[in-house]
């Protein structure tokens, strides 16, 4: 994960408003990334870091293996003392999901908003492709998982992480109670009633609304929310910390008494359904919308902005890739106020890399356990997906605590499966980073060809002098 000193700023004569998830600036302009080679060993010591998570799954994964095998009669407390650790680390991880939730999805309104002034044509255009572009990774997501994916996976059982008696009763539902159930959670009729259950769609509808009235982006409840949402930023980034220790205790418990052959057949197949879908949006999707609104070649204009999304696959983080993404905007000729309206907001809202993933997860959770969504699962699954995917923090493994109220919200337990997630999900992050810089650039070029927006001749003369200005410091530090 890329470093704030890894990133510099440029001059302050333009400057650019990042809307992440923070009152804090990410980055501005075109800022140049240094780039420190290390030894691959050294991101080890790194707490939190992709290879301790790696080498903590794999220990877990061979002492699981060998007490499995060389163990006779294990005592059933063994396991439950075990992972004990894993299970507290997994309660703080959801216990922030609500809360993370709400602040996001309360400031990205209230930002948007600010920022569409007056619905012009720049901010209509930018909001309605990521929209839609996002509603399209999501539908093709649950298709595949659907009708191709679900099939797959195998039942490895049903043996939950924990009691949670706050799940609801899983029996079957005629379909019109279903359907009137689904709207009414549009709804709340308690919203104190929805936060306490974890009734994430109403929530959401809730923040959207609350978000929405507020007028002024100095209103207190705005400070208040940013300072709360800092607060669960730091939690989030402590719990990362120590993913390790808990992916370890909740691997190694749950492989003592589960079919080791089973996990990681469905392991591959998690990986494979993930990143054949994502590639089929960047690759085929995506192509056939940026050549019918631009008339070039996507393949070749995707090899010209390989530095943003390698870079984004290095980082994990679409924020800290700002940068990099600006940079390559420019060279490939979008006007400065294109770009630097819709990469940062991409950061944002634009998240197709996610929108596929987290309806993969769920699907995942439920047919490893034998259970089949519905129909109108799948319709609640998207939905959700949608709105979680536009509010997530532009940070590593925002995803991962998404997924579990998504799971829940369409009755879906969590499992010793989850563990399995969580232990690759350093690995389909980087993919899911790379399919949202990558959907960003492809973006910037569709709305410069449909709004025809071309930089003022003032702001074309900052760039130039801001460009002499870099020229010149880069030869003096030679």
């Amino acid at each position: 994960m890329a470093t704030k000193e890894e990133i510099k700023d440029v001059p302050e004569a333009y400057p650019v408003q990042v809307p992440t998830n923070s009152s804090n600036d990410i980055s501005r302009g075109h800022a140049e990334v240094e780039i420190v080679k290390k030894p691959w060993w050294h991101g080890f010591k790194e707490p939190g870091s992709a290879l301790q998570i790696i080498v903590a799954a794999l220990l877990a994964i061979a002492i699981g293996i060998v007490i499995a095998t060389q163990v006779d009669d294990i005592p059933e407390a063994v396991p439950v003392i075990v992972g004990i650790i894993g299970n507290m680390w997994l309660r703080a991880l959801k216990a922030v999901v609500l809360p993370l939730i709400v602040c996001s999805m309360l400031l990205a309104v209230t930002r948007l908003r600010e920022m569409s002034n007056g619905g012009s044509l720049l901010a209509k255009w930018t909001v309605g492709y990521y929209i839609i572009t996002t509603l399209i990774s999501i539908t093709l997501s649950c298709i595949m998982m659907g009708l191709v994916w679900a099939k797959q996976y195998s039942n490895v059982g049903k043996s939950a992480l924990e009691e949670d008696d706050s799940l609801p009763d899983t029996t079957e539902r005629p379909i019109h109670k279903v359907v009137e159930d689904m709207f009414f959670s549009l709804i709340p009729a308690n919203v104190v009633k929805a936060l306490a259950e974890d009734q994430l769609l109403s929530v959401i509808i809730t923040a959207i609304i609350v978000g929405y009235l507020i007028e002024s982006p100095r209103s207190p409840i705005i400070r208040v929310t940013e300072e709360i949402e800092r607060m669960i930023t730091k939690i989030i980034t402590f719990l990362i910390m120590v993913a390790p220790i808990g992916v370890f205790f909740l691997i190694l418990p749950n492989l003592m008494k589960l079919d080791i052959g089973e996990i990681g057949m469905n392991l591959g197949l998690l990986i494979g359904a993930t990143l054949s879908t994502m590639l089929i949006h960047i690759l085929i999707i995506v192509p056939i919308i940026f050549f019918s609104f631009t008339r070039m070649n996507a393949y070749s204009y995707w090899l010209k902005i390989s530095p943003a999304w390698i870079t984004a696959w290095g980082s994990a983080s679409s924020a800290a890739t700002l940068s990099v993404t600006l940079r390559c905007a420019k060279e490939r000729g979008i006007p400065s106020t294109i770009y630097k309206f819709s990469c940062p907001l991409g950061c944002l809202i634009n998240m197709d890399g996610t929108a596929i993933y987290l309806p993969a997860a769920v699907v995942f959770l439920a047919a490893t356990q034998g259970q089949t969504l519905s129909p109108a699962d799948y319709v609640i699954v998207a939905l959700l997906s949608t709105l979680a995917s536009i509010g997530v923090s532009p940070i590593p493994s925002a995803s991962l605590v998404l997924s579990i109220m998504i799971a829940r919200s369409v009755n879906v337990e969590l499992t010793e499966m989850y563990a399995v997630i969580v232990a690759i999900d350093w690995f389909l992050d980087r993919f899911r980073t790379a399919v949202n810089v990558s959907g960003d650039l492809f973006a910037s070029m569709i709305i410069y060809k449909m709004t025809k927006i071309e930089d003022p001749p003032e702001v074309i003369e900052q760039d130039a002098r801001e460009a002499d200005e870099s020229e010149k410091d880069a030869s003096n530090k030679v």
